[in-house]
């Protein structure tokens, strides 16, 4: 049978791929026939990839889960040890890549391995540094990172999805990747001096990471295992690392002399009584008593206080802050905040006319890995912080307040109501303001996709009824 050499596109090409196994396998072209060359020394070979791709390939499961991770590899053989895994596949060893001891696969399942480890270290490992402003306003912000294997376009949905208030790019030596708080777009290869060496954020970030290093459980080897030191330069915490590890013997021999102390329980009563006895006499003051105060939830970065001006007509009132909330330090920055800002523009409202904050303003979640997973605050817990709210509300003064979700209707109203029930107008008792019970929008993200089109129209119907109630001057 003839030679044939495949060009494929520099990098990790899938699609090219796809389209020539399709080609080789339907025209039965052994793997010992084909010669796969990927990027620019492909000019130098005479191509053979024109013509339409081959029918569609019925792989087995385990053999098609392979194949995407493999291709992000950077060894040049991968093509060739792939097409050798289908080609036996197609001559009938259906079950060949569960055959763990095959050389092949056993081959396979390492690169796989080794393409996931890069992908998790790359999310771990990269660091943003301030870089100006970007789009609309927005900050922005750039990385530099230089992974084993060609996963950056791979890695850039994570941040995206991360981080997608603000502006970035990740720049490498083999791409780069943008995001413009909407769309993310790729480009060619970076340099390292175009990301600043350093911003003011490192230096909170460092003594962050110096405080929560336990002296008394250092093991070198562990950390060079799970942090390699070919990543350090870039990550401004490892600075620290050489002088923590110098003094961690000192301070563990502190820790052993130093008498054992109960546990302090936080009264939250206690707690509130103390908040309420500096009688703030304005917003800003009911800010800084706010940053000033231990989180009355397990968890949290920082206190996430409201956003929006002072008389302003109306106020939506939330649960508690997420994950980007607490990050960022803003009320509904994330994905549910995200759908609520599209909403409000639909419902001719400006967000920037507009009062948003939670009845809770801290975010309390479940450490599961390295995620942080949303825990609904308890009725104990928004009693707590319905001394802040009210006083907030009443120095807003809104002409009307929607709570958005059940959590937001007890704060407001002391009660614990059924959303479908309280739906629409409400009264949340003797208040100065008018009171309208929608659905969070957290909800909505919640829900299947073919009942999510039906559920945000009534969510954008809701605002626009809110919206002609908070123009309705509230009566003398």
């Amino acid at each position: 049978m003839q030679a044939r050499t495949i060009r494929l596109r520099a990098g990790a090409d899938l699609e090219g791929f796809r389209r020539a196994i399709r080609r080789l396998v339907a025209a039965g072209v052994t793997p010992e026939a084909v010669t796969w060359i990927a990027g620019e020394a492909a000019s130098l070979f005479p191509e053979d990839d024109a013509g339409e791709p081959g029918p569609a390939l019925a792989l087995p499961r385990a053999v098609a889960a392979l194949v995407p991770p493999v291709v992000l590899h950077r060894d040049p053989e991968r093509y060739g040890l792939l097409h050798r895994l289908i080609w036996r596949v197609a001559q009938g060893e259906r079950h060949l890549a569960e055959v763990a001891s095959d050389p092949l696969v056993h081959r396979l399942a390492l690169m796989r391995k080794a393409v996931g480890r890069d992908l998790h270290k790359m999310h771990a490992f990269l660091r943003f540094r301030r870089a100006g402003a970007g789009e609309a306003g927005r900050e922005r912000f750039a990385a530099w990172f230089e992974p084993e294997h060609h996963i950056l376009a791979e890695a850039a949905p994570f941040f995206a999805a991360r981080f997608p208030s603000f502006d970035w790019s990740i720049l490498t030596p083999d791409g780069s990747a943008y995001w413009d708080g909407n769309a993310l777009c790729f480009g060619p290869p970076g340099r390292r001096e175009d990301v600043p060496e350093h911003d003011s954020f490192e230096a909170g970030w460092t003594d962050y990471y110096s405080s929560t290093f336990n002296p008394a459980r250092t093991n070198l080897a562990a950390m060079r295992a799970e942090m390699p030191k070919k990543y350090w330069h870039n990550m401004p915490e490892t600075a620290a690392i050489p002088g923590l590890v110098r003094e961690a013997g000192r301070r563990v021999g502190q820790m052993i002399e130093r008498a054992p102390e109960a546990p302090v329980k936080r009264v939250p009563i206690r707690a509130l009584a103390a908040m309420a006895a500096q009688e703030p006499d304005s917003l800003a003051a009911l800010n800084a008593v706010i940053r000033a105060s231990a989180p009355l939830v397990p968890g949290a970065t920082q206190a996430v206080l409201g956003e929006g001006p002072p008389g302003a007509a109306i106020a939506f009132v939330g649960e508690q802050p997420g994950d980007q909330e607490d990050l960022q330090g803003r009320p509904f920055v994330g994905p549910a905040g995200q759908l609520l800002s599209r909403a409000l523009r639909e419902a001719g409202i400006d967000r920037d006319r507009a009062y948003l904050t939670n009845a809770v303003k801290h975010f309390k979640f479940e450490a599961r890995g390295k995620r942080r997973i949303h825990q609904k605050p308890t009725a104990g817990e928004v009693a707590h912080y319905r001394w802040w709210l009210d006083r907030e509300l009443a120095f807003v003064a809104p002409r009307l307040v929607v709570a958005l979700g059940a959590t937001a209707v007890l704060a407001l109203s002391g009660r614990q109501v059924p959303i479908t029930r309280a739906r629409g107008p409400a009264s949340f008792g003797e208040k100065p303001y008018r009171g309208f019970v929608t659905v969070h929008p957290s909800y909505l993200l919640r829900l299947p996709d073919d009942g999510r089109g039906e559920a945000y129209a009534a969510f954008v119907d809701d605002l626009r009824r809110a919206a002609a109630l908070a123009a309705d001057p509230l009566p003398a």
